[in-house]
């Protein structure tokens, strides 16, 4: 089973670089100050300044796990940074930031949590979705108060 999801989600990932490719070769890219090189149509960025071409492919199998499942791309809020806390994943190029315009969050969070190799997948009252390679864990952050759950507990 996990061998054919596998399998399965290599060639929805295949299939989206190869018609993006000739979505992008056939004309202008509606966008395109926020279509970068190297997303190959799997996320889109909220601007040119987010920093994202160094997220491993763990990662990236992640994100395409997430648009595969609520159907649209997520768009990445925030990549790699050197800001924040000190052991934010963030920090490590392994953590992304997201939000599906018109999908709701609970619906974005159902699919972060079944994709494979998940580590973290955080909350936000804005309606950023949190999704890392790291340990497992959830949270949901709201203004000054932090909920925690799984191994994040202590």
């Amino acid at each position: 089973m996990r061998k054919s999801c596998s399998t399965l989600l290599a060639c929805m990932i295949a299939l989206t670089l190869l018609l993006a490719g000739e979505a992008t070769a056939g004309g202008t890219r509606k966008h395109a100050a926020r279509s970068e090189k190297g997303t190959a149509g799997i996320y889109g960025v909220q601007t040119t300044r987010v920093r994202h071409r160094c997220f491993p492919g763990k990662l990236r199998r992640i994100l395409a796990h997430i648009a595969m499942k609520v159907g649209r791309r997520p768009l990445v809020t925030s990549g790699s940074r050197s800001t924040g806390r000190k052991g934010s994943m963030h920090r490590r190029c392994l953590a992304a930031d997201l939000r599906v315009p018109g999908v709701p969050v609970k619906r974005i969070v159902a699919a972060a949590r079944s994709a494979p190799a998940i580590g973290g997948v955080g909350t936000y009252c804005n309606g950023i979705v949190h999704v890392d390679v790291g340990p497992k864990r959830r949270w949901h952050h709201c203004g000054g108060l932090v909920r925690l759950s799984g191994r994040a507990r202590r």
